[in-house]
């Protein structure tokens, strides 16, 4: 029991830590290509050597952190090629995942769609009147929540989890729109009612092509 304790304990501060370095690398506060040093982000975050690797081992895995031989750990990069192959696989999975979510939907499915965009656009609501770290924050929380909500009835638990991996990659280009003021939330909200309704009504066609179009302007394809 105490060794087992121990491991949760271990768990529950890699998890604690590498929420907050995630927060910090979509916020752009550890920017692209910086070299992470363990002891100065043990001085930053807390945590030990041990929990701070782990940590940046996990972050290793999600693709949001590069573990370079020999030279330690970095931010991954950020270039126009980074995003376009995230958009692309973005695109590929989740468009996957929805399509497979309509096929297996439930009543129950069905309404947590309907909550997660109820959600979101409070959230809008919310960053739009009051824009800060905070409200930015819920905002891309609830984003993630409603791509996240599309795919979980896929019934695929791996594509879940590489749809949640590449939607993370992608937070720090999609809060770099929100902070240079090139969302249009009116056009941006009226898709999203659009593309919560054609889920509703089983229009897969019709939901697959507007879940492109969010995805495409999420990471500014626009100014690609």
């Amino acid at each position: 029991m105490l060794f087992g304790n121990r491991d949760k304990d271990d768990e529950t501060v890699v998890a604690m830590l590498a929420s907050a370095l995630r927060r910090d690398i979509a916020f752009g506060l550890l920017p692209p290509d910086q070299k992470l040093k363990i002891e100065g982000l043990r001085q930053r975050y807390g945590g030990s050597n041990h929990s701070m690797r782990e940590t940046l081992r996990l972050l290793s895995a999600e693709g949001l952190v590069e573990a370079t031989t020999q030279r330690g750990f970095r931010v991954m990069s950020a270039t126009q090629q980074d995003l376009e192959d995230i958009l692309f696989m973005r695109l590929e999975v989740e468009k996957l995942g929805l399509s497979r979510s309509m096929e297996n939907a439930t009543v129950q499915w069905e309404g947590t769609v309907m909550a997660a965009f109820h959600a979101l656009g409070h959230a809008q609501r919310q960053v739009q009147a009051a824009p800060d770290d905070v409200t930015a924050l819920e905002w891309d929380d609830a984003c993630c929540t409603v791509h996240k909500t599309l795919v979980v009835a896929s019934r695929s638990p791996r594509l879940i989890d590489m749809a949640a991996k590449f939607y993370n990659q992608s937070r720090r280009f999609h809060l770099a729109l929100l902070r240079e003021g090139r969302i249009d939330f009116a056009v941006r909200e009226a898709r999203q009612k659009a593309l919560c309704e054609a889920v509703l009504a089983g229009q897969t066609t019709r939901a697959l092509a507007l879940l492109e179009e969010e995805i495409r302007q999420d990471l500014g394809e626009q100014s690609i």
